[in-house]
């Protein structure tokens, strides 16, 4: 597999040319555009299958008038013998990212959104009945979003019941009987909310958010992709299968919610940079929940660990059905904490940079996920009879830890201008 010529061309910077770029496998790769591009801007993502080369750019400071003008084309391609483009799902997500950053910068709101049937009364109970929904499933999130202004506030109250109320047509009491038909007709359902057409009264707080603020329906039909995924699906080669899944099933509430939560005015970040890190924070949540459900997933014939790295590890199928804790199963454990833990490391970065107002239900959500990896390990690597917790004393503890922490302001990084 060879790439002769690669054309990159982004939004938040200058092009330019770079002569001959070789991968891990070896492979020759050229980038090309019309000014230089400095060698430190450009990654070999080495995570990826070995006939993948990554090439990406980070944002710098360039000319207004050509930024304004050049749309992003493509970021990663690769040729195979065949002479096929591949494109890696890591890839295809950063797409989605540049187009929610760039939604966000425009200050766009979807147009032709009606106004919500019903007087302001019938408006507040359903955001009022959004907000019950979240103390009820996700109390330590919902603290957190009391700090929040209320406009921000009943918004993401809105996006976390639609996802929630998503993610129970396969993990619910009806999952059973759950089709790709349903999942049709629930999309088709979405597409009506974003026209301003709500089915009922939690519908209308989301119709609502969406007049209200920059939000874009493409990350929840992902979200829908995702649970399509779940009824056709139960392994997953590699990671690169694994990432594309978590990012519809969870890194997509992470691009869902920044257009409500804001970025801080103060914040020198670039909106894409934000993103990549509400992203981060979702992946990394779904990791830490299919590391935690290991057992549980076994009993329904699931398995959501790449299956590569469970073979390089000497670890089969039947390992996982077992449910017996090894040498081999700790050190493959380790592994895949580790990973989990690169990327909440990575999203903290732009947790920082949020409106100082949304900073603390973000950081309680990361802080105790994350001790969820904690728990892991502390259970030996048992997660196959073994259920891994936060307790309750220490999600007292991390409640005043992660509010010290929303007091940080955003780091003094380079951005372009966007919008809070």
């Amino acid at each position: 597999m060879s790439v002769n010529l690669l054309w990159l061309v982004c939004s938040q910077s200058d092009m330019g040319f770079l002569h001959s770029i070789s991968s891990h496998d070896g492979n020759q790769f050229l980038l090309a555009s019309s000014k230089s591009i400095p060698p430190d801007k450009v990654q070999i993502h080495k995570q990826n299958p070995p006939h993948f080369c990554s090439l990406r750019t980070h944002p710098w400071r360039g000319s207004e008038s050509l930024r304004s003008k050049v749309p992003l084309v493509s970021t990663m391609a690769a040729t195979s013998s065949a002479g096929e483009i591949a494109v890696s799902s890591e890839e295809k997500v950063y797409n989605v990212v540049l187009k929610q950053a760039a939604l966000v910068n425009r200050r766009l709101t979807p147009p032709d959104v009606a106004a919500v049937p019903g007087n302001l009364s019938l408006l507040k109970e359903a955001y009022d009945r959004c907000g019950e929904i979240c103390a009820e499933y996700a109390k330590t999130f919902y603290l957190g979003t009391l700090l929040m202004t209320p406009e921000r506030r009943r918004a993401i109250w809105a996006i976390y019941v639609w996802c929630r109320r998503t993610d129970d047509l396969v993990d619910g009491p009806n999952a059973p009987h759950i089709t790709p038909t349903a999942l049709d007709r629930w999309e088709a359902r979405l597409e009506g909310l974003f026209r301003g057409s709500p089915f009922d009264m939690l519908d209308a707080a989301l119709v609502d958010t969406v007049k209200k603020f920059p939000v874009d329906i493409q990350p929840f039909k992902d979200m829908i992709e995702g649970m399509r995924m779940d009824l056709r699906k139960s392994r997953y080669k590699n990671f690169d299968e694994l990432y594309l899944y978590c990012y519809y099933v969870a890194g997509t509430v992470g691009l869902m919610s920044v257009p409500v939560m804001g970025i801080a005015t103060e914040s020198l970040a670039t909106t894409e940079s934000v993103y990549n890190a509400a992203l981060a924070l979702g992946i990394a949540n779904q990791l830490t929940n299919i590391l935690r459900d290991v057992g549980e997933d076994a009993q329904r014939g699931r398995i959501y660990l790449p299956q590569d790295e469970l073979a390089q590890a000497g670890l089969s199928d039947e390992d996982i059905f077992c449910g017996k804790v090894t040498d081999k199963w700790r050190n493959f454990m380790k592994k895949q904490i580790k990973r989990a833990r690169m990327l909440f490391d990575e999203a903290e970065q732009g947790v920082k940079e949020l409106n100082a107002s949304s900073r603390w239900p973000v950081w309680a959500s990361l802080l105790l996920y994350r001790q969820i990896l904690d728990e892991i390990e502390a259970n030996d690597f048992n997660n196959f009879t073994k259920r891994a917790y936060v307790s309750k004393a220490k999600k007292f503890i991390a409640l005043p830890v992660a509010y010290v922490r929303s007091l940080a302001g955003p780091s003094s990084t380079t951005r372009s201008h966007h919008p809070n």
